[in-house]
């Protein structure tokens, strides 16, 4: 599993990657590490820290279903692609990641 608190908690005071139209407040106060849905999720256990994004708490809420969101669902992929792209872009700027 690959993890990191560093990875994670420099989503803090960001803008949001996904950025979900009609949604997302663009409030960077309200910006967390949001995991999304992949091949190493189950039941209890989080997906890998590189898939996921930084996210409003409106647009985590839409990808968690707290909130249900017709645009969302509609273009769903496209939206977890641009927002995990942006925070990997974001994470190799402030040098947290390396390639």
């Amino acid at each position: 599993m690959i993890k990191s608190n560093k990875y994670r908690k420099a989503a803090r005071g960001q803008q949001c990657t996904m950025q979900i139209v009609g949604v997302c407040n663009y409030n960077a106060d309200t910006v967390v590490f949001c995991h999304f849905p992949d091949e190493t999720h189950g039941i209890g256990k989080k997906s890998d820290d590189v898939s996921g994004g930084d996210c409003c708490n409106n647009c985590h809420d839409v990808i968690d279903g707290r909130v249900e969101d017709k645009n969302f669902k509609e273009f769903k992929d496209f939206y977890l692609r641009r927002s995990q792209t942006r925070t990997i872009r974001r994470r190799f700027n402030q040098g947290i990641l390396k390639l």
